[in-house]
């Protein structure tokens, strides 16, 4: 029963374990296929962020020009909102003076100001490479906002092959009337993370049955026509419902950002424009248009537009990077980290896997920094997030079990060692002392000499006591001198020295044990004979060889013992010691090994089962 006892606990354990296992690999598998990259872990965004900055660029971004109404260009034009004319004539010199591939505008112009300024911007909007701006809405609203006009947008059933289904919008601001007849719109609209971060961008948006691009993409396909590929949304957009995880390749130190007023003033050097696609924004305070990226807690939103444009020339050009499959990479690593704990846990301290586990999550957000460029989707912290399970988990578990385990195996050595020899096994910090090994042993085995005449003439009581109390003089002995009892033989014991524990005086042990058991029964028989009853005498073998120590017995039942011909040999000379005046018979291999003692010789004798005759000594002072 015991033993299919500790076969259920052990299953038990087992079936945990693969519990934990496949509850890590499960977190990790759910953090991968959330709803919606909006609902993800901070943490994973946090971590993302640092991954940007890491590895963000400052090569110089020579495809773009950022033309900046800031401050200066405030205080020198005039305050802002500036004339339509004004407006124009900085697009007009863009495009005519400095030659500029095509200009997109992050500015929306709901309501018409001055006719001359209005009628020239919607003419550059109409036959020139100018983009201009519209914002879409994607809050519910109880009253839909709709203001101004929107611009052309495509039909869903005509889309493209490579058209993402986009996000559906609630509402938008569109420019005024006068400018209906503009070619190219783009969507500058945005829903920000949860923690305000601007970190996606909707490529497409739905909007009542059309589809309306962003500004960037409306402004490659005015301007940067690519005979390579063209934008592949469906792909850029993969696993975000319509929005697109904006790389941020480059420091906002790698774009050409040239002041509105130098551009007005013609001051400003003509390759900083010719040949590149240019967004015009605003960075002053005054215009609120600041928001936080990955990059820094406050950016010109024009620079928003600045990165998306700059992922999506690479990808247009072909140099963007290729597709991995983060998703299932992070899942195989957490596969791969579980089967490894699953195989150290029961096998290292509780203090080293926990080494492990940290080695691994390293390891872990090293391979996630190569892998975020290349998968926009992936969770960067779901294996951590299952690590961190394993580590508050599966390590106090093993960590439990391995006290159990302890507890088992103290008690077991409690049953046959004494105190100090355990204490001295836990000091030593070995795997398992129970384990059958070879070592060099004494064995004493020692009985009562006409027991069955003692206790005939006894009621059931006293033989009992007398029993007791005659084995209580041969046991103590045993565990004051550190040695292992073996088991009792109804009115005797077998006991041996040198295991669990090796010891080297083994033998010189033995003896003094053995002293101390005929000097207790001598006391026990004097108490007797005092009452009137008979004398008590002890008989006792002791031998030393090699024999083989350890947990012995079968599924039911298993006992710690010593199996070798030195423990026959101590059995046939404690029988010996019936025909000898002498209390301990004690042979060869003892007298050899012992260091403290003197012996007199008796002779030899032919023992049962040995060939040769076997030399046979007692202790000389009881002699």
């Amino acid at each position: 029963m015991k033993w299919h006892n500790y076969l259920s606990k052990s299953f038990a354990a087992v079936m945990v374990r693969i519990g934990i296992a496949l509850a890590a690999i499960l977190i990790t598998i759910w953090s991968q296929w959330q709803a919606s990259p909006f609902e993800s872990f901070l943490g994973d965004e946090w971590l993302r962020d640092r991954f940007i900055r890491m590895a963000a660029s400052a090569e110089p971004e020579q495809r773009i020009a950022i033309i900046d109404i800031d401050e200066a260009s405030l205080a020198a034009l005039g305050p802002w909102p500036w004339p339509r004319t004004r407006i124009a004539e900085l697009v007009e010199t863009l495009i005519d003076s400095y030659d500029a591939r095509g200009v997109a505008l992050d500015l929306v112009l709901p309501e018409a100001a001055d006719e001359p300024g209005d009628m020239r911007l919607a003419v550059l909007a109409e036959h020139g490479p100018v983009v201009l701006a519209q914002v879409f809405d994607y809050a519910p609203r109880s009253v839909p906002l709709q203001i101004g006009k929107l611009g052309n947008g495509t039909h869903m059933d005509d889309r493209g092959r490579n058209a993402a289904p986009g996000p559906v919008a609630s509402g938008y601001i569109g420019n005024h009337a006068g400018m209906a007849g503009a070619r190219h719109v783009g969507n500058i609209g945005f829903v920000p993370d949860l923690d305000g971060a601007v970190r996606h961008l909707p490529l497409e948006t739905q909007f009542d049955g059309k589809s309306y691009p962003t500004l960037t993409k409306s402004l490659l396909e005015c301007c940067w026509k690519s005979a390579s590929k063209d934008v592949d949304s469906e792909r850029l957009a993969e696993n975000t419902k319509g929005f697109w995880r904006i790389p941020y390749q480059r420091q906002w130190s790698a774009y050409t950002v040239v002041p509105a007023a130098d551009i007005v003033k013609q001051s400003a050097p003509t390759e900083a424009i010719s040949g590149r696609l240019v967004l015009i924004g605003s960075s002053s305070l005054g215009l609120t248009d600041r928001v936080w990226t990955p990059l820094a807690t406050s950016n010109s939103g024009v620079l928003v537009h600045a990165a998306a444009l700059t992922s999506l020339l690479d990808h247009q050009e072909g140099k963007g990077p290729a597709h991995w499959p983060g998703q299932w990479l992070a899942v195989l690593f957490t596969a791969l980290v579980t089967l490894t704990a699953a195989y150290t846990f029961p096998r290292l301290s509780a203090l080293v896997n926990v080494g492990i586990l940290m080695l691994a999550s390293a390891a872990w957000v090293t391979l996630a920094y190569f892998i975020a460029p290349h998968d926009s989707a992936f969770s960067t912290t779901g294996p951590l997030i299952s690590n961190a399970f394993l580590l508050a988990v599966a390590v106090p578990l093993d960590w439990q079990l391995t006290q159990r385990k302890s507890r088992q195996l103290l008690g077991t050595l409690r049953q046959y060692v004494a105190k100090a020899v355990v204490d001295e096994l836990l000091r030593r910090d070995l795997d398992d002392p129970l384990t059958p090994q070879h070592l060099e042993v004494t064995t004493l085995i020692a009985d009562m000499e006409g027991y069955t005449g003692q206790v005939e003439s006894l009621t059931m009581e006293e033989a009992a006591q007398l029993t007791r109390d005659f084995l209580a003089c041969l046991t103590r002995p045993v565990l004051e001198h550190h040695g292992t009892l073996d088991k009792f033989t109804g009115d005797g014991l077998v006991a041996f020295w040198g295991a669990p524990l090796p010891v080297e005086d083994h033998a010189d042990l033995a003896i003094d044990a053995a002293r101390k058991m005929i000097e207790a029964v001598r006391q026990l028989s004097n108490q007797r004979e005092q009452c009137g009853k008979r004398p008590l005498r002890v008989r006792i073998g002791i031998e030393s060889g090699l024999a083989m120590a350890g947990n012995f017995g079968s599924a039911s039942r298993s006992i710690y013992t010593a199996v070798g011909d030195s423990v026959n040999v101590a059995s046939r000379l404690e029988q010996l010691a019936r025909e000898y005046p002498y209390n301990v018979i004690i042979g060869q291999g003892t007298v050899k090994r012992s260091r403290r003692h003197a012996f007199k010789f008796l002779g030899e004798r032919l023992l049962r089962g040995k060939g040769n005759p076997t030399a046979l000594h007692t202790l000389e002072d009881l002699a």
